[in-house]
C-alpha cells in the first residue's frame, strides 16, 4: 500500500492513465461540451492502451484486473479535467456483467468492445417505473428462436455511438404467483447494422437535451417489434434482476471514483484561484475564511476516497475470489447486503464530497478555471443511477432494520 491508499497495480493504472489524459485538457472538453461533440478520442486513445477491457479475462485481451483499478482509471480521467463526460466514454463498458455471459458469447463479444471497434450502452431506465426496476414494462416475449421487444427505455447513455446494447426486459408478465425478481432478463442487443451506423429495424433513438456532460449523449429508446436471437440473451430466462444487481454494485464504486476526480480537479483549481487573487494587496487564500473551506474540501474527499476504495476492493473480494455465480448474487445474502451498502455509501459520500468543493463562482467559456462545467456535472452522480434518497432508504432498512418507508 501506499501513502495514499493505493496498491502498485492501482498506481499504474493511475500512472499510465494520466499519460494518455494529458493529450485532452480542459479546452478539449469544454469545447465538447460546447459543441455537444462526442468526444471519441479519449475512447480511441484508451482502447489502444487496453484500457476498456481493464476488467476482462486476459484470454479475450483485457486486463483481468478488479473494480478496484477500474475505479482508480475513471477516477483519473475525471480528475484529469474529462470529468463525468470523459468517463462516460467508457464507463458502461467496464461493468464485470460478462462473468454472466457463456464462452461462445464472449468469443462473440468481447473482442470488439476491447479492441474499441465498437461500443455498448446500458438499457435499464424507464420513463414509468424510474428506480422501481422490478416494475419496468418493456417486454421481450420468445417467439421460436428470438425475442420480440417492445417498449421503451430513457436517459439511456452513448445509445447513438454504440453498436451494442446491455438489454433489461420483462419476458415474464407479474401475477400474484410471479416473483418479481424472476421475470427480467438480460440480453446483449445488437441496435446497429454491420456498418455500425445504421440502427437496426425496430429500434428509434431520441436524443435528449441535457445540462452536464453535453459531449455524451443521453437518449430516449424506443422498441416497435425489435428481434434479438436466442442465442444473444445472457445467462438463463428470469435471471436479470439478479445479473443487473450485480452490474449496479460495481457502478456504484465507478461512479463514487468520477465524482472525487471532479471534486479534486474543483478543489485544484478553487486552491489557484485563491492563491492567485489579490484583495487588498494580499491573497484571499490568506484568509482564514477561504483557507477553512478549502481545507474541509480535502478533508471530505480523502475520507470519501477511503470509503470508495474499501468499498470497491469488498467488491472485487466477494465478487472474483469467490469465483461469483448468478444464483449467489441474492439480495437475502447477508454478505452481499453489506456490500450494496458499501457501494451505495461510497457513491453517496463521494458525490458530495465533491458537490461541496464549489467555492467560487460560474464563469463559463471565457473563464480559465472551468469550474462551471464542472458544477453542472456533479449533478449527475448526485442523482445516478439512484438518487441520494434511495441510498438513505437502503442503508435505513437494510443496514439499521428500520421499517421500509417507501
Amino acid at each position: 500500500m501506499s501513502l495514499d491508499g493505493l496498491t502498485e497495480s492501482q498506481i499504474q493504472v493511475r500512472e499510465a492513465v494520466s499519460e494518455i489524459c494529458k493529450q485532452f485538457p480542459d479546452e478539449y472538453w469544454a469545447e465538447k461540451d460546447r459543441t455537444q461533440t462526442y468526444p471519441h478520442d479519449l475512447h480511441r486513445e484508451l482502447a489502444k492502451g487496453g484500457w476498456i477491457g481493464i476488467c476482462m479475462p486476459e484470454k479475450y485481451g483485457g486486463s483481468g484486473l478488479g473494480i478496484s483499478e477500474a475505479t482508480v482509471m475513471l477516477q483519473t480521467i475525471s480528475e484529469s479535467g474529462a470529468g463525468i463526460m470523459g468517463a462516460q466514454t467508457i464507463h458502461a463498458n467496464v461493468y464485470a456483467i460478462w462473468a454472466f455471459a457463456s464462452e461462445e458469447q464472449r468469443d462473440r463479444w468481447l473482442e470488439p468492445i476491447i479492441s474499441g471497434k465498437e461500443r455498448a450502452c446500458f438499457g435499464v431506465t424507464e420513463p414509468n417505473s424510474g428506480l422501481n426496476t422490478l416494475k419496468l414494462q418493456t417486454k421481450a416475449e420468445r417467439k421460436g428462436d428470438k425475442y420480440v421487444v417492445n417498449g421503451s427505455k430513457i436517459w439511456i447513455s452513448s445509445a447513438q455511438v454504440a453498436q451494442q446494447m446491455v438489454l433489461l426486459a420483462r419476458t415474464t408478465q407479474l401475477t400474484s404467483q410471479t416473483k418479481p425478481s424472476k421475470a427480467l432478463s438480460l440480453f446483449f442487443a445488437r441496435i446497429k447494422e454491420d456498418d455500425g451506423i445504421t440502427l437496426k429495424k425496430g429500434i428509434e433513438l431520441r436524443k435528449i437535451e441535457k445540462m452536464g456532460g453535453r459531449g455524451v449523449d443521453a437518449n430516449q429508446v424506443f422498441f416497435d417489434n425489435f428481434e434479438i436471437p436466442i442465442q444473444d440473451r445472457i445467462g438463463e430466462e428470469g435471471e436479470g434482476f439478479k445479473q443487473i444487481l450485480h452490474g449496479m454494485n460495481a457502478e456504484r464504486c465507478l461512479l463514487a471514483g468520477e465524482a472525487l476526480g471532479l471534486g479534486y480537479a474543483a478543489l485544484r483549481r478553487a486552491t489557484r484561484y485563491a492563491s492567485e487573487r489579490v484583495v487588498f494587496d494580499r491573497p484571499i487564500g490568506q484568509n482564514q475564511a477561504i483557507q477553512h473551506p478549502l481545507a474541509k474540501s480535502w478533508i471530505d474527499l480523502e475520507a470519501g476516497k477511503l470509503l470508495t476504495y474499501s468499498a470497491a476492493r469488498a467488491y472485487d473480494d466477494y465478487v472474483f475470489k469467490s469465483n461469483l455465480k448468478v444464483n449467489d448474487s441474492s439480495t437475502e445474502d447477508g454478505k452481499y447486503t453489506d456490500l450494496g451498502a458499501r457501494c451505495n455509501a461510497a457513491k453517496y459520500f463521494a458525490a458530495e464530497a465533491a458537490f461541496k468543493t464549489w467555492t467560487h463562482g460560474g464563469m463559463g467559456y471565457s473563464s480559465d478555471y472551468h469550474v462551471e462545467r464542472y458544477l453542472r456535472e456533479i449533478f449527475v452522480p448526485r442523482i445516478a443511477p439512484v438518487s441520494r434518497e434511495m441510498i438513505l432508504n437502503y442503508v435505513s432498512q437494510r443496514i439499521l432494520g428500520l421499517p421500509r418507508s417507501y
